[in-house]
């Protein structure tokens, strides 16, 4: 027994008769090498049980190897490179830790071989070469140069030459340096190659299997190929196969148009030809399941209750009644007629008045599907008409998904924000919509995908639109178009009694006996909270007051809360809209107008001011183009009245200025003129305007006043405002009829047929009283008046532009009142 330097090392296993490089950088090893070479140049190399293990004895294998270094050399990364030579395999005992660490080793002898194992030896290291013939033969990465090399050595040498050759695993590698006699190593060394052969024998029949699999599939399609030619020179009928078969009993069973049964018969042909793995046959397979989902003759039988239909659309919707007198006559034609086309319905109005919820209240009526799509942002032609088969990934367009996602073939159809569709280089989707929405065309409509017609004349279509300006002319002509204005205070207030304020309280958990809001405060949070056409921002304020009474009832406050208007500020804040101070008193030059959004109506002040200059007129507040030309048509119609006090060269030395507020809203459409000539003629005249009265008309050069669209949200802006008294044209007074009639009583209509007219009604009979606002004065120089050169005379004062107003001439008022018919 010696003591040597001990090297524990990982995943290696050193034999005798075997060289090896080690590559050291553990703390100790160093301090072993360098040990073991200023001792004699040997040291105890034994393999660690698992990597990472602290080196310990019991950490260690058994049995090692005494090497000898036979070179070390630092390397630039500061590792030691170390070169050893195993020499005699050995058993470790007595570890004494430290820097190196000591064990006392001692080296096996190799028992004597007797002629029987002798013999047995013999026949394993044949065994042995053959196997190893047939690792390497199955691809293991040796060089045949190791099978001629091992030939000559002894049957008790084949162990650690192999063992250092095949780079075993170190469990199998342990294990065949760890047997004692060479009988034991042979056999362990055997079964070790033998398993090796198996493993790489079975991958290799994997792969061979695979590549079988492969040329087989090629040799199927060119087999079939020639039955296919077989069968056509024999005169034979094509058999399907199993998946051809199942697409034709699906084509019997289908109850498909004879063009759609053509082509399926067409494309299954196509597919009995084709080999199962193309890309080709994958896209057949998709078009025959589109044409066999699509119902080409199911259809719903509608429900033609007249009356259940009333009692269904006035639980969904209150008012709207041009809405749904159109239904109820659509279901009438279709109950005495039957077979009625379906019509093209339009729903045009502001944001939140209830299109899309319509359209769900109709397919409830008559017992349809609903389907809708959006078509805001859409600018791809595709998205219509669908992608051409040739095309990766193509795909029916949203009309004939839509049908397919019904199931039946007459559907409510609503196409949502039809008037926000784009163009661009990818076509123009409202073209392809045309033949959508035209009832003697749809009958036939061809989708690029299917590029077989398709019947769509039963289908009822909807569609929703913000504005009509947007919509093509062609298209708006194959659509009925219904408007939807905004609803009134008192219809508001009715809603959210009956319909929003229960949806709130179930949607935030809470019950009426938890939360009361009264209808005064419901008027208050109508008036002071929400300022549109329709329901949007009403519903999330009462959401708000119904989320702050939920977080106090989860609270544990149970008690009932009960909304006020004196309270309502702890709920939603102070107000956000209250009457602009402007509307309180009369001003000279400052008039009042309505305007259309689409949003709804809205009040509209037009400020004039003149003071010196030669730019003849000002128009500021970002107005378009035709609101320009109404305010020079106002100016020029002014420049010809012979009742304005002012001198004949008034308007070559002075330039009127034209405001209208809120600048960064732009502002268009010729609805102003009347209030724009109203405001110039009141700075002119020094005449103030009647500021609790508004106006809306066109006017002309000549005067006369041209009726204007939007008359309903215009009227509900001025009510909302507190303005009782409107001027409008007279060709107007025909869209009153959709006023309610609580309205028409709270307002006084005066219809004008020329300026004459609302004249004599905005503007102040007698100059304005003393103390109120007057225009700005003209500017003076800072200098003074000059100064007459010595000798001379003082000129005479100028004439003063403006002279004494006449009487005003008398001008017969028209007036009409709501009540009356």
């Amino acid at each position: 027994m010696i003591r040597l330097p001990a090297l524990p090392i990982s995943d290696l296993v050193v034999f005798p008769r075997m060289m090896v490089p080690l590559f050291l950088s553990e703390g100790g090893a160093k301090e072993a090498v360098q040990a073991a070479e200023a001792t004699g140049g040997r040291l105890f190399v034994v393999t660690l049980r698992k990597a990472g293990d602290p080196v310990a004895a019991e950490n260690c294998h058994p049995t090692g190897t005494i090497c000898s270094i036979v070179r070390s050399m630092p390397l630039a990364d500061g590792r030691l490179k170390v070169l050893v030579h195993g020499e005699v395999r050995a058993r470790h005992s007595d570890w004494r830790p430290g820097t190196p660490i000591q064990v006392a080793v001692e080296p096996i002898d190799t028992p004597a071989v007797s002629p029987a194992e002798r013999i047995e030896m013999e026949a394993l290291a044949r065994s042995v070469l053959e196997n190893l013939d047939k690792v390497i033969q199955l691809g293991r990465a040796l060089s045949p140069d190791v099978l001629i090399g091992v030939e000559g050595l002894s049957p008790e040498q084949l162990p650690d030459a192999l063992g250092a050759q095949l780079a075993l695993p170190v469990e199998d590698s342990q294990k065949i340096l760890e047997a004692i006699d060479p009988l034991s190593r042979l056999r362990a060394l055997s079964e070790v190659l033998a398993r090796e052969a198996g493993i790489l024998g079975v991958k290799a029949e994997i792969e061979t299997h695979a590549k079988e699999e492969m040329s087989k599939s090629q040799r199927e399609y060119y087999l079939r190929e020639q039955m296919r030619l077989i069968r056509h020179e024999l005169g034979e009928s094509d058999e399907r196969g199993p998946e051809v078969a199942e697409y034709g009993e699906k084509v019997k069973k289908a109850k498909l148009s004879p063009e759609a049964k053509k082509e399926a018969e067409k494309q299954m042909q196509r597919l009995e030809q084709m080999h199962p793995d193309s890309a080709e046959a994958a896209i057949l397979k998709s078009y025959l399941d589109w044409i066999l989902d699509l119902p080409w003759t199911k259809t719903t039988k509608d429900r033609l209750d007249l009356t259940q239909a009333r009692e269904i659309l006035e639980e969904d919707h209150y008012n709207l009644l041009k809405v749904k007198q159109r239904i109820l006559e659509f279901l009438a034609v279709r109950k005495l007629k039957g077979g009625h086309k379906g019509p093209i319905l339009c729903f045009v109005g502001p944001p939140g008045v209830g299109k899309t919820s319509l359209g769900k209240s109709i397919a409830k009526c008559l017992d349809r599907q609903f389907v809708r799509i959006s078509l805001g942002g859409i600018k791809d032609e595709a998205e219509i008409r669908g992608h051409r088969r040739t095309y990766v990934g193509a795909l029916p367009g949203r009309i004939i998904q839509g049908i397919k996602q019904a199931g039946v073939r007459n559907p409510v159809f609503m196409l949502d924000e039809i008037d926000k569709v784009g163009t661009d280089f990818r076509g123009d989707p409202a073209s392809a919509l045309l033949e959508v929405l035209d009832p003697e065309q749809n009958k036939t409509f061809s989708d690029h995908y299917l590029s077989i017609p398709f019947d769509l004349s039963e289908v009822l279509f909807i569609t929703t639109a913000n504005q009509l300006e947007p919509i093509p002319h062609a298209l708006r002509d194959r659509m009925e178009v219904i408007e939807i204005a905004g609803y009134s205070e008192e219809e508001k207030l009715h809603i959210a009694r009956k319909f929003l304020l229960p949806r709130q309280l179930s949607e935030n958990g809470i019950s009426e006996k938890q939360l009361e809001i009264p209808d005064a405060a419901m008027q208050a949070i109508v008036t002071h909270y929400t300022r549109e056409s329709g329901l949007r921002s009403l519903e999330r304020e009462i959401a708000a007051v119904c989320r702050k009474v939920a977080l106090e009832v989860a609270d544990g406050k149970e008690r009932p809360h009960k909304v006020t208007g004196a309270n309502l500020s702890k709920y939603l804040g102070p107000a956000k809209f209250e009457p602009m101070p402007e509307s309180e008193t009369d001003e000279i030059g400052v008039a009042t107008g309505l305007a259309w959004t689409p949003v709804g109506g809205e009040m509209l002040y037009v400020e004039a001011q003149y003071h010196r200059g030669k730019r003849g007129l000002v128009l500021t507040g970002h107005l378009g183009q035709v609101m320009k030309e109404s305010a020079q048509a106002a100016l020029s119609y002014l420049r010809t009245r012979d009742d304005l006090p002012v001198q004949p060269d008034f308007f070559a030395k002075n330039e009127i200025h034209l405001h209208v507020p809120e600048g960064a809203i732009s502002k268009d459409g010729p609805s102003a003129g009347i209030t724009m000539a109203s405001a110039i003629y009141s700075v002119l005249s020094r005449r103030p305007l009647r500021k609790r009265i508004a106006m809306t008309g066109e006017i002309t050069l000549r005067g006369r006043v041209l009726p204007v669209g939007g008359i309903r949200e215009k009227l509900l802006a001025a009510r909302r405002m507190g303005i009782r008294r409107i001027v409008i044209p007279k060709s107007n007074l025909k869209d009153l009829e959709d006023l309610p009639k609580k309205v028409r009583s709270e307002l006084e209509i005066i219809p004008v047929e020329g300026m004459d007219q609302v004249l004599s009604e905005v503007v102040c009979e007698r100059p304005r009283r003393e103390g109120a606002a007057t225009p700005p004065k003209p500017l003076k120089s800072r200098r003074g008046p000059a100064r007459p050169p010595a000798g001379r005379k003082a000129p005479s004062p100028r004439r003063p532009l403006f002279t004494r107003a006449p009487a005003a001439r008398p001008l017969r008022r028209s007036r009409i009142s709501s009540k009356r018919p």
